[in-house]
């Protein structure tokens, strides 16, 4: 009997496989096409203190081997969330991770306060969102900031706290680091790269918000060595993503120290991606015997 079962911070995952947040709504169109049950983890689209509108279109446009979105987060409120969304996802055997987002301290502790007593799993506090009071400076790009939004939330939040690190920074072992000091149980990684296309017979911006997030196989070997980075930084678990479009993607986000990995763009290309990465991980456990995947987490070095 082969285990795909892992662990963060005391929370069982019947195997490692998440969607990433933003790509996957809160599951209820995913479901007429995958068994939600057959997930580790419902890693929800980030939810505010109040509705967000999100950025003018176009918002979204193709690159070679990814994709640009400005989508700025659009979300209905943690109110509609709790009502709608929560009781939908209680209905399968899949933990649910709630993606937190806010532009200000008192709006990340507005959401984790209104959780706190809800029955879901985990908290994923995205920290690639301006902090209006610093001038908009994002709070992921400064390891000071990192350490107090995480400690700040560790002490209002009712579940364990998932911090999603930006890799728009010089050093991302250096926020890893802050994360921990904070209190954090676990950080995911990698969120997008900032990017931009320009459309050169109109001599115009593809995306009204002129910059996006890239993400997609083009950013995959860029996340593999954060991760790496960060396993090697950190004693808590990371959840690595960023292009993972295969299980040989997500096996390499393992041995570079993952504990789970987060599908994202191939939501939208492949529905099934999912389920063929875990289906895809047991043959490659058979294949190499084995037992345990816990026994190939960090297993280069």
């Amino acid at each position: 009997m082969r285990s795909l079962s892992v662990s963060i911070a005391d929370v069982d995952f019947n195997n490692p496989v998440m969607v990433a947040s933003g790509t996957f709504g809160s599951g209820e169109e995913y479901s007429k096409y995958i068994d939600l049950n057959r997930l580790g983890a419902v890693v929800t689209k980030g939810v505010a203190d109040q509705p967000w509108m999100g950025n003018p279109t176009p918002r979204v446009c193709e690159t070679p081997s990814g994709m640009l979105n400005a989508i700025g987060l659009q979300n209905p409120g943690i109110d509609t969330f709790i009502e709608r969304d929560i009781p939908f996802l209680r209905r399968f055997d899949t933990k649910i991770i709630v993606n937190v987002c806010g532009h200000s301290k008192e709006e990340y502790l507005n959401v984790v306060r209104k959780l706190a007593w809800q029955p879901v799993d985990l908290l994923e506090i995205n920290i690639s969102c301006p902090n209006v009071k610093a001038g908009g400076i994002t709070f992921g790009t400064d390891a000071g900031a990192v350490e107090d939004i995480t400690r700040a939330v560790k002490d209002a939040a009712g579940q364990p706290v998932i911090m999603k690190l930006s890799p728009n920074v010089t050093s991302i072992s250096e926020m890893a680091k802050a994360a921990e000091a904070g209190g954090a149980d676990a950080i995911s990684l990698i969120n997008t790269i900032t990017g931009m296309k320009i459309d050169v017979e109109r001599q115009t911006f593809l995306l009204a918000n002129k910059t996006g997030g890239l993400s997609g196989p083009a950013i995959h070997p860029v996340a593999v060595r954060m991760v790496y980075e960060c396993a090697n930084a950190v004693n808590i678990p990371i959840i690595g993503m960023g292009g993972i479009a295969s299980a040989e993607d997500a096996i390499e986000m393992i041995l570079a120290g993952a504990t789970a990995v987060s599908v994202g763009t191939m939501n939208f290309y492949e529905p099934r991606t999912t389920m063929d990465i875990v289906e895809g991980i047991e043959k490659y456990m058979e294949r190499h015997g084995v037992r345990d995947i816990k026994d190939l987490i960090g297993a280069v070095k």
